[in-house]
């Protein structure tokens, strides 16, 4: 699960960052609105936390434009007393400052679940079968045994359906943007899957860019 943290705030944000990361969240950050909208053309995330008023400026009206752009994240605003969220739309949430770490876990964990239903709870190419719901894989009705990494790298390429999708692309749905592209992670999952997955070769390479599922 991928999640973008809003806050100029320097401590809130390294505090906030460094709880989910320890959650098993993938974490980016941004300081202010134009970089959260660079962050969510590039990526897709499963819930994004914004504080409510950010220098740039209010990130409710922000968010109701992204809405109305198609942005499908769920979001959690960090508000203060004086700044109460009126009127937000199902499936959104928000926390007044100061909370504590635990319960903010628990409403980003329920968000990416409520993103999650919008998407298509079984996933199928040639005969291997993803349940998105309960996170199982399946090869030929084998079961397999996969990592959180390994999991995603394969659900992107089986949604894609056959065409190829870059390196850049896995590597930021399932790592946040610490991990760069040039890095060898992704090789190390890609050979994890090829030898779980098992004959006949499923996962090809696709010379300078990425990888598919033939």
């Amino acid at each position: 699960m991928r999640v973008l943290v809003t806050d100029d705030d320097e401590n809130i944000r390294f505090a906030v960052e460094t709880s989910l990361r320890g959650a098993g969240f993938a974490v980016d950050v941004a300081s202010d609105l134009p970089e959260a909208d660079e962050a969510l053309f590039v990526n897709t995330y499963d819930c994004v936390i914004f504080d409510r008023i950010l220098p740039s400026g209010d990130a409710l009206h922000y968010v109701k434009q992204r809405r109305r752009d198609g942005c499908g994240a769920s979001v959690l605003f960090l508000t203060g007393i004086d700044n109460p969220v009126e009127g937000l739309p199902y499936g959104d949430d928000y926390l007044v400052k100061p909370f504590a770490m635990p319960e903010l876990i628990a409403r980003v964990r329920s968000l990416c679940r409520l993103t999650a239903l919008t998407a298509p709870l079984v996933l199928r190419h040639a005969d291997v079968e993803l349940d998105l719901g309960r996170r199982t894989a399946t090869r030929a009705g084998r079961a397999l045994s996969l990592t959180v990494k390994e999991f995603t790298v394969l659900e992107r390429l089986v949604a894609a359906g056959g065409r190829p999708v870059r390196r850049e692309d896995l590597i930021a749905a399932a790592w946040d943007a610490e991990v760069r592209p040039v890095s060898n992670v992704l090789d190390v999952v890609i050979t994890a899957l090829r030898q779980k997955l098992g004959p006949p070769a499923l996962v090809q390479t696709v010379r300078g860019f990425g990888y598919r599922c033939g």
